[in-house]
């Protein structure tokens, strides 16, 4: 049980960073917040996204291209034009790598106001970095599966590993695999994006997908009656408290 609750940890805290800080903060700018907090959700993603820790600057870049490219052949990660699950990860991680080397300069209307904390990146993508958040994780399974021995452990569990090592890339594939494949449609985009879900618990909002490309700005990813976003409260809570100041408001 000990793996399961932190495989689940690990899952919802990184999806919750990727949603909050990276998707509605630095891509699209839903709301405000001072630089102080600014470096501390920078951290707080880097410690929960760990081995595999996304830049805000380059992943904002991306997203914004995303949605100006929507399913078109300049989409930097749409299901439509690669071969499979793997190859549009794969495409993806080479265009971050890009603009996160600044090997490429994106157009101003991508990179334009982004949160960007250089040094902090450079730091966090170094390889002793991402290898050492990757064997604490495995030093968690190997002390609660095969040390300690924990009720509710099983070896199998040792299978999980590797999307601890890769949960950022990993939950930016569901969406943008799922989000652009399965589903309903409340509204007509000009792409494929589709509503996977009705109650997201799954990837936190992030699975509304029409919703979001029809209304790229609304912090509250959910439209109908019978839709909820779970990240939306946790952000009128936060502007609620002022750490952060919903543009809206």
């Amino acid at each position: 049980m000990i793996i399961i609750i932190f495989f689940l940890l690990h899952w919802y805290f990184s999806l919750f960073c990727q949603s909050f800080f990276l998707h509605r903060y630095a891509a699209h700018q839903m709301f405000y917040m001072n630089k102080y907090w600014e470096k501390f959700f920078y951290f707080f993603t880097w410690m929960w996204q760990g081995s595999s820790y996304l830049s805000p600057r380059a992943y904002a870049i991306l997203h914004r291209m995303h949605h100006a490219y929507s399913d078109t052949p300049k989409d930097p990660h749409s299901p439509h034009h690669t071969e499979n699950l793997f190859t549009m990860m794969w495409k993806t991680k080479d265009i971050y790598n890009e603009y996160f080397a600044f090997r490429l300069k994106p157009e101003e209307r991508f990179s334009k106001d982004i949160p960007d904390w250089n040094k902090f990146d450079k730091f966090a993508d170094t390889m002793l970095v991402r290898v050492s958040w990757g064997l604490l994780y495995v030093a968690i399974y190997v002390l609660c599966i095969s040390v300690f021995d924990m009720p509710g452990t099983h070896w199998w569990m040792y299978f999980l590993l590797p999307i601890h090592f890769l949960m950022g890339p990993v939950h930016g594939a569901i969406v943008n695999w799922s989000g652009h494949k399965y589903g309903y449609a409340n509204f007509d985009n000009n792409d494929h994006s589709k509503n996977s879900l009705m109650l997201d618990v799954l990837m936190l909002g992030e699975l509304f997908q029409n919703n979001h490309h029809k209304l790229p700005n609304r912090p509250n990813f959910a439209v109908k009656w019978y839709e909820f976003d779970p990240t939306y409260p946790i952000v009128k809570l936060l502007h609620l408290t002022r750490i952060i100041k919903l543009r809206s408001a």
